[in-house]
């Protein structure tokens, strides 16, 4: 893989800018030439908000893509004592990566792999870190949604996903003075296509039927409860956890009722309770998808 002369000069644009020149004997961005993306190291306070920013606490896997020196692998391990990951396809960059990780006493708790990207196993992951470029993100978003589970962090030092807008956005100003993006996105579960549940007791049970439309995190619904349409809204989508109202009329009057689930492949089972009413009794719910309706989001 070859980087594009704009990207070598973005590179060294990044560098002059935020992290001072590199070592004379081996410039940054003349040291990335034969790769996609150009090696240019994130300002520590950069590493240390996409790391407040993605949660990370003990038991976490965090897999940095394009690790360079293996500073944000390194970080993670010190800081909060998770296990971490780093993958880089250029050797040297892997050979400083590993000398750093012994350094700071990490030997043996941190992993370096010199691999492609797009061909590493990251379904361990519940964080992944990233610092690639926008065209790059673009191509391994299919992967990143395909791979890894619902719920899993994602963060990406200044680059975005093009329409998968991200959960967060934070602004960092570095001790240089100057200001870098921070992008959050928490992995969806893919909630799209008919979702069918039973509800009421004896002649009042009625089948209900959700049908649901999905461009990542963001969704949108239609119900229905037996033949009679239903008004939904309050649609609520975070990784695994799937939230939304649905009002009914009953004896002349509007009745409200909030549906939360934990999605779990063709199934959601969480509880339902009246809407405004917090401290009602839940009632255990269970929601069956027709697989064959699923719509891939891996897009």
């Amino acid at each position: 893989m070859r980087i594009a002369p704009v990207a070598v000069a973005l590179a060294l644009a990044l560098s002059l800018a935020g992290d001072g020149p590199a070592p004379a004997q081996e410039p940054v961005w003349a040291s990335s030439q034969d790769y996609d993306v150009p090696f240019v190291p994130t300002p520590p306070e950069v590493v240390a908000e996409m790391l407040r920013l993605a949660g990370v606490q003990a038991g976490d896997v965090l897999y940095d893509l394009g690790c360079g020196d293996g500073r944000i692998v390194v970080e993670a391990a010190r800081r909060y004592g998770v296990r971490a990951v780093g993958i880089d396809i250029d050797p040297r960059r892997i050979a400083e990566s590993k000398a750093n990780a012994a350094k700071a006493g990490l030997a043996g708790r941190v992993r370096f792999l010199e691999q492609n990207l797009f061909e590493a196993d990251l379904r361990e992951a519940t964080v992944v870190t990233l610092y690639l470029l926008s065209s790059v993100n673009l191509r391994l978003r299919p992967k990143l949604l395909t791979e890894l589970k619902p719920g899993t962090r994602l963060v990406s030092h200044s680059f975005d996903m093009s329409e998968w807008r991200p959960d967060k956005t934070v602004v960092v100003t570095t001790d240089r003075g100057d200001e870098r993006d921070v992008h959050l996105w928490i992995v969806p579960a893919n909630v799209s296509g008919r979702w069918e549940w039973g509800q009421g007791r004896g002649a009042d049970w009625k089948r209900c039927v959700l049908e649901a439309d999905q461009m990542f995190q963001d969704v949108t619904v239609s119900a229905r409860e037996g033949d009679w349409p239903l008004a939904a809204g309050e649609v609520s989508l975070s990784g695994p956890l799937f939230t939304f109202r649905l009002d009914v009329e009953s004896e002349g009057r509007m009745q409200s009722s909030i549906y939360e689930g934990r999605v779990s492949g063709d199934t959601i089972t969480g509880t339902v309770r009246p809407a405004g009413a917090a401290r009602a009794a839940a009632v255990a719910w269970k929601a069956e998808r027709d697989p064959k309706t699923a719509v891939s989001i891996a897009r």
